[in-house]
């Protein structure tokens, strides 16, 4: 996708400080420890000495003093690792803290870059500030049962909310687990405030988390991306067009609250090439609504509504407002 100068700059500046901060948290970290056990510091300027005099000679053509070299490391790999645990240290203390073990916090595997780099690039484009503020919060270890009712059996559902929404957890988990190795899309529907958009923050963090491209939109930012790549002309047109084809191509689209926008033939011939197009892709996209499916039939066109029920999960949440309920 492309970035404008600045954006690009802005992600290298922060892989910069990721860097930086790194060498300052293992500075820190090194100088604890040499204050704690003294004889560590010894082990490391050994290692070090060692390392300048293998290097005179294998420039003299000893290539000996290397095997040496390999074996005293070894040695004091071991030494290093029974000090740190018999002062209660962790044995991994001194090795490199990364938030992305991949690529270690340089953006880059080799010359590709890498999928911290590229959701990087999503954050940037699509603004995706509100998503990583929501999913620390809304996430499965906040996620509560409580707000659901044992109480009453749901005509439609033919169980209790309460283990309607654990049987749809559940499906939401195992749709994470096999994300790589199963193509599947689910389409979260149900009344307002019951936890469709909290549910797919959960899922999405959950992605974020194992490395993979998460794109969430409202329905209303999708399709004035659609329209804006489809109508506009001018100068900007390229960077719609980017904008576009990494829809098409993320790992994961969560489209939210589909139904809010304003319906019309351009708008359903466009979400049926979204979600056709990731469909021929087998990319996976996750659809909440407060819409009922008949609604969607109804209101959609019929090959819309042939694509979702022949290939997404449906999940229906019921229950009571959730929002209204945390207020009293």
């Amino acid at each position: 996708m492309a970035l404008k100068n600045f954006q690009f700059n802005k992600i290298l500046r922060e892989y910069d400080e990721k860097q930086l901060k790194n060498k300052h948290e293992m500075d820190r970290r090194t100088e604890e420890v040499y204050a704690a056990i003294p004889e560590m510091k010894e082990i490391d300027d050994r290692i070090v000495s060692s390392s300048i005099q293998c290097a005179k000679q294998l420039l003299l053509g000893d290539d000996k003093s290397l095997e040496e070299l390999k074996e005293l490391t070894a040695l004091a790999s071991r030494k290093r690792a029974r000090l740190l645990t018999e002062y209660g240290f962790p044995k991994d203390y001194l090795l490199p803290t990364y938030q992305c073990a991949d690529c270690k916090d340089s953006g880059y595997i080799g010359n590709e870059k890498c999928h911290c780099f590229k959701q990087a690039v999503v954050d940037i484009v699509y603004s995706q500030s509100n998503m990583k503020a929501a999913i620390a919060r809304e996430n499965f270890t906040n996620f509560s049962f409580d707000y659901y009712s044992s109480n009453l059996v749901e005509p439609t559902t033919k169980m209790t909310p309460r283990d309607n929404i654990e049987k749809v957890v559940e499906v939401c988990k195992e749709f994470i687990a096999s994300f790589d190795l199963e193509y599947r899309n689910l389409l979260i529907y149900g009344n307002t405030g019951v936890g469709k958009t909290f549910l797919a923050n959960c899922i999405a963090k959950e992605l974020l988390d194992s490395a993979h491209t998460v794109i969430y939109l409202t329905a209303f930012q999708l399709f004035d991306i659609l329209e804006k790549n489809k109508f506009d002309k001018g100068e900007d047109s390229y960077e719609f067009q980017n904008q576009f084809d990494y829809i098409l191509d993320c790992d994961l689209l969560i489209i939210d609250d589909l139904g809010t926008e304003l319906n019309n033939s351009f708008i359903t011939s466009q979400l049926y090439l979204c979600i056709n197009e990731r469909f021929l892709r087998q990319k996976s996209t996750i659809i909440s609504t407060n819409l009922s499916l008949d609604y969607i039939n109804s209101n959609y066109s019929e090959r819309i509504f042939s694509r979702i029920a022949s290939n997404y999960t449906l999940l229906k949440i019921v229950g009571e407002d959730i929002r209204l309920k945390k207020l009293f």
